[in-house]
C-alpha cells in the first residue's frame, strides 16, 4: 500500500502528461479524506477556469473517481494527521494540505506517490520513499 496525494490522482484521472506512468501504482492506495475535496476542485478548475474539459466529461471523470475510491482507495480522516502535518508545514514551509499526505506516509511507513516537487523534496528529507 502507498499514500497517494491529489496531484497524482488528478494527473491520472484527467490524463495529464505522464499519467500512464502512474497506472502501476493505482491499486491499493491510501490517502487522507481531504484528497476528495482537492480532486473535485481540480476537476472544477479543468472545466471552469482552464476550459480543458466540458461538464459531461467532468461528470464522467468524477464517476470513475467514485468507483476508484470504493475499490482501490482507503480514506482516513485528516484529523488523525493534522497535528503532525502542522509540525511538518511550519518546519519545512509547505502547505498543510501537502503536509497531511507526508504525515500519513510517515505514520504508516509507506511510500508516497506525488507529482508535487516541494512535497516530494520534503518527504525525501523526512526519509519517505517517493514514487514514481
Amino acid at each position: 500500500m502507498i499514500v497517494i496525494d491529489a496531484s497524482a490522482l488528478v494527473a491520472f484521472f484527467l490524463r495529464e502528461e505522464g499519467w500512464k506512468t502512474l497506472a502501476p501504482y493505482m491499486k491499493y492506495t491510501l490517502s487522507v479524506d481531504h484528497v476528495v475535496k482537492e480532486f473535485y476542485n481540480a476537476v472544477w478548475r479543468a472545466v471552469c477556469i482552464k476550459k480543458l474539459i466540458d461538464n459531461t466529461s467532468a461528470k464522467n471523470i468524477v464517476q470513475l473517481f467514485r468507483e476508484y475510491t470504493e475499490k482501490n482507495l482507503v480514506l482516513e480522516p485528516e484529523e488523525r494527521y493534522i497535528d503532525k502535518a502542522f509540525d511538518i508545514a511550519t518546519e519545512y514551509s509547505i502547505t498543510i494540505y501537502d503536509s497531511l499526505y507526508i504525515a500519513q506516509a510517515l505514520s504508516k511507513r509507506v511510500p508516497l506517490l506525488t507529482l508535487d516537487e516541494k512535497q516530494c523534496s520534503t518527504a525525501l528529507r523526512l526519509g519517505i520513499t517517493v514514487l514514481p
